[in-house]
């Protein structure tokens, strides 16, 4: 039987900060369940705020997921992925479609344990929850902005076509947790129009 081969990723928001105790704590779990550690894709001092192309380590292990290089993930803490559940899925997504397992420690989720896949199948469920309530949201906000009387008729998009509705809806995805990043890709505008935005509601 071969030896189950995994990889680590670690991260941390600061410099101040270390990845030691999040690499021993995983390296102990992998002894213990006999798995060999082939790689330790590590980014310190960057947010989980980040997408993957101001994540080096993040991206590269993306890569070798994709050229199946190893048989596992390990990750010390949800939060070492990303900062919301669209983040989880979307990682989740990406490695299972690999059949590349997926073990989360401080959350015990393990993707290769029929109760694990349980598990992720119910955070997929949360996350098609959450789409769901971010869409209503929006339309929302759109509907608030109508019956103002405003200028929204016209539809989300370039930051010259700004209006209450898109005001609205950055608010309203701001509250739900979604990242910067991806505020700005979802409604197509730039990282200094959703600031002013943000500063003005």
């Amino acid at each position: 039987m071969n030896t189950k081969k995994v990889v680590l990723y670690v991260r941390v928001s600061t410099d101040k900060q270390s990845v030691e105790n999040q690499i021993d704590q995983l390296t102990s779990v992998a002894h213990r369940n006999g798995w060999e550690i082939v790689n330790t894709y590590s980014d310190a001092g960057i947010s989980g705020a980040f997408g993957r192309d101001k994540r080096p380590a993040f991206d590269e292990l993306l890569k070798g997921a994709n050229r199946k290089e190893f048989d596992g993930i390990m990750v010390w803490s949800i939060d070492r992925i990303g900062r919301s559940l669209q983040d989880l899925i979307s990682f989740l997504n990406d490695v299972q479609s690999k059949d590349i397992d997926l073990y989360i420690d401080q959350q015990g989720l393990d993707s290769s344990t029929p109760t694990g896949r349980l598990m992720f199948s119910l955070v997929g469920s949360f996350a098609e929850y959450e789409r769901t309530l971010i869409k209503e949201r929006v339309r929302a906000g759109m509907e608030r902005a109508k019956k103002t009387g405003t200028k929204s008729g016209r539809a989300i998009g370039r930051p010259s076509n700004v209006n209450e509705g898109t005001k609205a809806a950055v608010i309203e995805l701001h509250k739900s947790g979604m990242s910067m990043n991806k505020i700005c890709k979802t409604l197509s505008i730039g990282n200094g129009t959703l600031y002013k935005l943000l500063r003005a509601a």
